[in-house]
């Protein structure tokens, strides 16, 4: 069985900048993608567009650089589409395979991991299933990047799931509209929102989202809606996955048939798609050797070991119902990501990227987003490379290298 230096689950933001990260660096990778794409949540879910990821105020720092701004330039150029925060996730597909095929990464699409095979605390390998039957991979490395940490729990390292009471963020199904006035729209919102929350009172709107929130495209006449709202279902459970597609497909038809209706310049409107899958904002995350806290975003906290930063708010959507928490950090600040979250424990040889790093339920709520964790997955995969050239373990990478790695690839670590 061919054996590679690092294999990684899940082609999202964070593990296409892990896999394109170690690769650069000489390793052997393997990317598992249980889609026939790369680009997780962006094209999966259609998460659009990228939320903040520069300082507030005066002379702003870019805090998401490295790979990220390596992306989000590639599909600009290629794109011929202006702007960092908008995107067009066809391009990003285009883009990100691109770039993987020419760090030397081995893709394999459309292939869903199984289980993890552990001796002691050590993965030997992964099982995955496709066309081809079941069949395992090796490697001296594995980096999960499912969102779901389900290698991690696979391998039976210690987690938890949402808040205390183990409820999560609602789950959401992202639709588009096409021909509408865009303008006439964004206009005429302020009303739209009252009299939606006049029928929502009223009973006549089952979704519970107070407001209806909406984004502009890069594409002229397409608006996206990220304003379903499903709660109470465990995003780990296969039946309460199933019934909130359901759900939420239910309340894409009744919030365009009160567009319709409502809205200014949807005399033309058509839907146009629906997520292929409906969107998770929290699920597992792992225990791992620090967890990030609500008390450390709050504070601003710089972590010597470092590895991304971030500046984007506290944005919980409420687990139980209607309403959504934000607390926003000072003009001009940031915090940083420490190494130690993506260490989870009961795995020496694994790494956990992505919006399933160890942290709390409100810290999650802000370093969750596709900039972070796509500078979070570059680390990862440098800290790989680091690994494998000295002949240690994930936990033994000096952070002070790890950090000065990255920050000659351009990176920001705080």
């Amino acid at each position: 069985m061919e054996k590679y230096d690092v294999i990684i689950v899940g082609g999202g933001f964070s593990g296409t900048a892990a896999a394109i990260s170690a690769a650069r660096d000489g390793c052997s990778v393997l990317l598992v993608e249980q889609s026939n794409c790369l680009g997780g949540a962006a094209q999966i879910n259609l998460v659009t567009p990228f939320m903040g990821y520069r300082t507030q105020g005066d002379n702003p720092i870019v805090l998401s650089r490295g790979l990220f701004e390596e992306i989000t330039g590639r599909v600009e150029k290629v794109s011929g589409l202006p702007g960092k925060s908008k995107f067009h996730e066809e391009y990003l597909k285009l883009v990100l395979q691109r770039m993987a095929l020419e760090a030397g990464v081995s893709l394999l699409f459309n292939t869903t991991f199984v289980r993890s095979n552990k001796e002691g605390g050590t993965i030997r390998s992964l099982e995955f299933v496709n066309k081809s039957g079941v069949f395992s991979k090796e490697a001296a490395y594995y980096i999960d990047a499912t969102g779901d940490a389900d290698v991690a729990f696979s391998a039976d390292c210690p987690f938890h799931v949402g808040r205390e009471d183990g409820l999560c963020q609602p789950m959401t199904l992202c639709f588009r509209v096409a021909n509408a006035d865009v303008q006439a729209y964004f206009a005429d919102k302020e009303n739209l929102n009252k009299t939606y929350k006049k029928l929502q009172t009223e009973g006549k709107i089952r979704n519970l989202r107070e407001d209806v929130l909406t984004f502009e495209t890069p594409v002229n006449g397409v608006l996206h809606f990220n304003s379903t709202r499903v709660v109470k279902l465990d995003p780990t459970n296969g039946e309460d996955i199933t019934r909130a597609e359901i759900e939420a497909r239910e309340q894409v038809f009744e919030l365009f048939a009160f567009l319709k209706k409502h809205a200014c310049g949807f005399e033309h409107a058509q839907l146009l798609s629906t997520a292929i899958r409906i969107g998770t904002r929290e699920s597992r995350m792992i225990d791992g050797i620090y967890t990030l806290s609500k008390e450390d975003i709050m504070a601003c906290r710089k972590f010597p070991d470092g590895i991304a930063a971030c500046c984007y708010d506290m944005d919980i959507h409420n687990p139980d119902g209607t309403g959504t928490y934000h607390w926003f950090l000072p003009k001009g600040e940031y915090y940083t990501v420490p190494y130690r979250c993506l260490l989870p424990q009961r795995a020496d040889n694994l790494l956990v990227v992505g919006r399933c790093i160890s942290s709390t339920h409100e810290a999650q709520a802000s370093c969750r987003i596709m900039p972070v964790v796509c500078c979070i997955g570059e680390a990862a995969g440098t800290a790989v490379s680091i690994a494998k050239k000295e002949n240690i373990l994930p936990a033994a990478v000096n952070c002070d290298e790890l950090r000065s790695q990255l920050i000659k690839k351009g990176a920001f670590v705080g």
